[in-house]
Parts: structure tokens; sequence; C-alpha cells
């Protein structure tokens, strides 16, 4: 009898979060599920606002991820396996600190504790290369935190983590010195090997299929994949 996950996904709308719902629907009971992968019954998206996504497997579900009652009632409905959260922003767009801890720190959090309440077998996130408690820098600092908390949760399956460094993707807004950093390291992309493989520029269908895979196809246990292990994960390297 085929394994069947039921997944919730929050951040569905950002930059890995739409890919990363774009393959789920695809392998959701259409025969293109991995080989021994276990099958995706159902797919819940938590949002804030409308997705505009007209999919017969899709259930949304506008909530506040600061009501906690709120998101604890969504999970027990969608009773999940597995919960992937692709939730972040930028400090420039939050417009403070406190704002930016809000969504990538406090949210996440929030969702992982109420998820563990739900039932969940495990919990997959997107932080950062250089996440670190002890960080001088404010961004890997909150990153690093997160992962404190998540680690500290008892998934039976685990926590799994992707450490992306630079993304490629479109993004809605326009970062001229990202753009420029895009384009350089694309043509320098040989040169992140050895100890650099973790500063390598990575596109955001790819993190979100290291992602897929790392749900479906990982062994049981708290893991985090980072440079070479993150584009193995996806496909990318041998």
């Amino acid at each position: 009898m085929t394994e069947t996950r039921r997944i919730v996904i929050a951040g569905g709308s950002g930059l890995v979060g739409s890919q990363l719902l774009r393959l789920m629907l695809d392998t959701s009971r259409s025969g293109a599920s991995p080989t021994d992968a276990p099958e995706i019954e159902s797919v819940t998206a938590l949002v804030r606002r409308p997705l505009g996504i007209s999919n017969p497997r899709l259930h949304e579900v506008i909530v506040d991820f600061a009501d906690a009652a709120a998101l604890r009632a969504a999970l027990d409905e969608a009773r999940p396996t597995d919960v992937f959260c692709c939730l972040g922003t930028t400090i420039a767009k939050a417009g403070s600190q406190a704002a930016f801890r809000a969504v990538d720190l406090d949210a996440p959090l929030a969702l992982a504790r109420a998820a563990l309440e739900a039932g969940a077998e495990q919990f997959l996130a997107v932080t950062a290369v250089g996440a670190d408690v002890k960080s001088s820098v404010f961004y890997n600092r909150v990153k690093g935190e997160l992962e404190a908390g998540l680690h500290e949760l008892s998934f039976p399956r685990g926590v799994k983590l992707v450490h992306p460094s630079l993304l490629l993707g479109h993004r809605a807004e326009r970062r001229p010195a990202e753009l420029f950093a895009m384009g350089a390291m694309r043509l320098s992309a040989r040169l992140f090997a050895g100890p650099l493989w973790r500063y390598r520029a990575i596109k955001d269908v790819q993190v979100a299929q290291a992602l897929l895979h790392a749900a479906l196809r990982e062994p049981p246990g708290d893991r985090t994949y980072e440079g070479k292990s993150l584009f193995l994960l996806a496909g990318l390297a041998s």
C-alpha cells in the first residue's frame, strides 16, 4: 500500500514557496511522484491573502500567523504529516528589525509549535547560509535563533533545514545590487567549489526540489542541507 502524505505549506507566494507549491500540486495524485516516494494526498496553503491559483488538490486557508488559536485550528483541520515553512522577508521590506523578526522568527516558530501539536511528523524550513545565534550579522543571527528554536521541538521525523546562498529567480521587486550579483555568480559558478560550495547561487526551483526530496526521500532525523549536499539533494551535483 502506497504511503500518503498530507502537506501544509506556509509562504506559498514567495520565491521558493511558489515553486514548491507548483511541484507538490504537479505530483499530487498525478502519477508524477518520484519513484518509491510517498504519494501526496492533500496540499493546504496557509496564506495572508489568496494566491490566485485554481487547483482541485489545493486548499487555501487565510490565517494570521500571530494568532496562535487560528493557526492551531487551521493545522488541526489539515492533519498534516509534513509542514513546510518558506516564510521570509528582508529588513528593507519589513521596515524594521522588529518587523523582520516577526516574519522570519516569530511566525515560523509559531507555525512549528502548532504543527507539532497537530501531529505533524516533520517540519522543513528554508533558512540561510551563515545562520548562527552568535553571528554579529543581524540577519544570520535571527536565522540562527529560528534554527535553535526548531531543534528544541521533537518532531517524530525531525526538522530538515536548507541553507541556500544567493537565490536565482524572478522577483516582483527589482533589486539592482542583487541582479548584478546574480549575473556575476552565474558566470563564476564553477569557481564556487570545495569549501566555497555553500556560497554558490542556486535557483528557486532547485531549492524547492531539494525541500520536496528531503520530505519524501530522506530518512528521519534532524538534517541540514548546505552547499554540495543541497545541490545533491536537488539532483544538481555528483
